[in-house]
C-alpha cells in the first residue's frame, strides 16, 4: 500500500507539471495573470468574443461549452469543435495565447470555434441529481464521455448554428471518446465533416511513460481503492498548485523539477519547453477527472486491447453477458479521419497509432509531425506548434470545407 501511495504522489507531481513554450522567433502573448483567469476571462482579455453555453446529457450531467470568435460570427461559418484530453479543459486551446493557440488561429480565419468540456472538469461539475462531493457523481470513464457528452455537445452546436455537420479536432482522450461515440453511435459519423486526431489514443500496448507504466503495475490495487474507499475524483483543480509551482519550479532555475517530471510523462523535448509558463498552466491543469478514466486507460495498457471498462469477471458477466469486456468495433467508424503523431510521444506511441490506422475504415492521412522529439503535450504547447502542426491542420480543414456539401 505504501508503494501505491508513492506512485500516486509522483504521478500527482507529474500531471501538475505541465509547461509551455517560447523562443526567440515566437513570443507568446501571455503573462502571469493568465493562470488565475477562467477561460471566458482569458479569451476576453485578449480581445476575442466568448460565449458560455450550458447543455445537458441524456444521463443528467450538465456541461459548459465555450464559443470563441473574432468579432461577430459570420452567417453560415464553418463550425469547428475542439475537444481536450484527460485532466484538461477548454483552456488547452487558448492557454498559449493569440497568434499561437489553435482556437485563436481558427477564429482569426473566420471559423465558428467551439470548445468542449467533459464531465467532471472544472467547468462541468454539475448533475441533475448527483453531487460532485459524492462518489456516485464520479462513476464514469471516457466511455461515458463518448457515449453521452460528445453527442450532446455536437447536437447542441448543430442546432444552435443551424449547420448539418461540423469539423472535429481532438487531443488524446478527446480522440478516445470520439472513437467510442462513432463506433457505438454510428449515426454521429454523418454529423462530422472530418476528424483531426492529435496524438490519438485507442490501443496502448506500447505506451512508454515510466510513471504510468509503474502505475499500471498497481492496477488491481487502484481498483480496490476506488471501489472500497471512494477515491472518485483524480487530481482536482486547486488554486494552491499555481503558488506551489513558483517555489518548486522557479522559471529562472537551471534545473526545473516540473520540466523533468513532465518529460517522464510525455517525452523529452527541452527545446520546446519554457519553464516561465508553468505557473500559468497550473492555474488551468489539472482540471479534474474521474479516477475511473485513469483506470480505464491503465486497463488498455495491460490488455493490449481497445475495450470497454473491465469490472471483473462476475460483474462483466452481468453487464456484458460474458466474463471479459467487448472491444469497440472500429469498423463502424466511417467519418474521414486524419491522424497526427509524434515520434517521441510516450503516451500515444507510434506503434499503437499505426495499429489504429490500419483499423480505421476511412483514414484519409497519417501525418508524422516533422520534429524528432515531438511529444504528447507538444501538440498543445510546443514552441513551434503553429508551423509544425496547426498551419497544416487549418489548411486541411479549409481544403476539405471547400468540397464539403452541407
Amino acid at each position: 500500500m505504501e508503494s501505491v501511495s508513492q506512485v500516486l504522489l509522483v504521478l500527482f507531481a507529474v500531471l501538475h507539471a505541465s509547461s509551455a513554450v517560447q523562443s526567440d522567433k515566437i513570443r507568446l502573448q501571455v503573462n502571469s495573470e493568465d493562470g488565475r483567469l477562467t477561460v471566458p476571462e482569458l479569451v476576453t482579455k485578449y480581445g476575442y468574443g466568448v460565449e458560455e453555453h450550458p447543455i445537458a446529457t441524456d444521463d443528467g450531467y450538465q456541461l459548459i461549452l465555450h464559443r470563441v470568435s473574432r468579432g461577430n460570427v459570420r452567417p453560415n461559418a464553418t463550425v469547428v469543435l475542439l475537444m481536450h484530453g484527460l485532466l484538461c479543459s477548454s483552456a488547452d486551446w487558448v492557454v498559449i495565447g493569440p497568434g499561437n493557440a489553435l482556437a485563436y488561429l481558427l477564429a482569426d480565419r473566420g471559423y465558428d470555434v467551439w470548445l468542449g468540456n467533459a464531465r467532471g472538469n472544472r467547468y462541468s461539475r454539475k448533475h441533475d441529481s448527483l453531487n460532485p462531493k459524492r462518489t456516485e457523481f464520479w462513476r464514469f470513464s471516457w466511455h461515458e464521455i463518448g457515449l453521452y457528452d460528445l453527442p450532446a455537445t455536437i447536437d447542441y452546436i448543430l442546432e444552435r448554428t443551424q449547420q448539418r455537420r461540423l469539423h472535429y479536432v481532438g487531443h488524446s482522450q478527446g480522440t478516445t471518446a470520439f472513437f467510442v461515440m462513432t463506433s457505438m453511435r454510428p449515426e454521429y459519423n454523418e454529423k462530422v465533416i472530418e476528424m483531426q486526431a492529435l496524438a490519438p489514443v485507442a490501443f496502448m500496448e506500447h505506451m512508454r511513460s515510466p510513471l504510468l507504466r509503474l502505475m499500471t503495475r498497481f492496477l488491481n490495487t487502484l481498483n480496490v481503492l476506488f471501489n472500497l474507499f471512494g477515491i472518485a475524483e483524480f487530481l482536482p483543480n486547486t488554486p494552491i498548485l499555481q503558488e506551489v509551482a513558483t517555489h518548486i519550479c522557479p522559471p529562472t532555475a537551471t534545473t526545473n523539477l516540473c520540466m523533468h517530471l513532465l518529460f517522464l510523462l510525455s517525452g523529452y523535448d527541452p527545446n520546446q519547453l519554457d519553464p516561465t509558463l508553468v505557473p500559468i498552466l497550473l492555474g488551468h491543469t489539472p482540471a479534474g477527472a474521474a479516477t475511473k478514466q485513469v483506470v480505464h486507460f491503465a486497463q488498455g495498457v495491460r490488455s493490449k486491447r481497445f475495450m470497454h471498462y473491465d469490472y471483473g469477471k462476475l460483474r462483466n458477466l452481468g453487464i456484458y453477458g460474458k466474463m471479459s469486456p467487448p472491444e469497440y468495433n472500429l469498423t463502424q467508424i466511417s467519418v474521414p479521419i486524419v491522424m497526427y503523431y509524434g515520434l517521441n510521444d510516450l503516451l500515444a506511441a507510434p506503434q499503437d497509432v499505426h495499429r489504429l490506422a490500419v483499423s480505421l475504415p476511412n483514414l484519409q492521412q497519417l501525418v508524422q509531425v516533422n520534429h524528432d522529439r515531438f511529444n504528447h503535450l507538444d501538440f498543445l504547447l510546443a514552441n513551434d506548434v503553429r508551423p509544425l502542426l496547426y498551419e497544416g491542420l487549418i489548411e486541411r480543414i479549409a481544403t476539405v470545407d471547400k468540397h464539403a456539401v452541407n
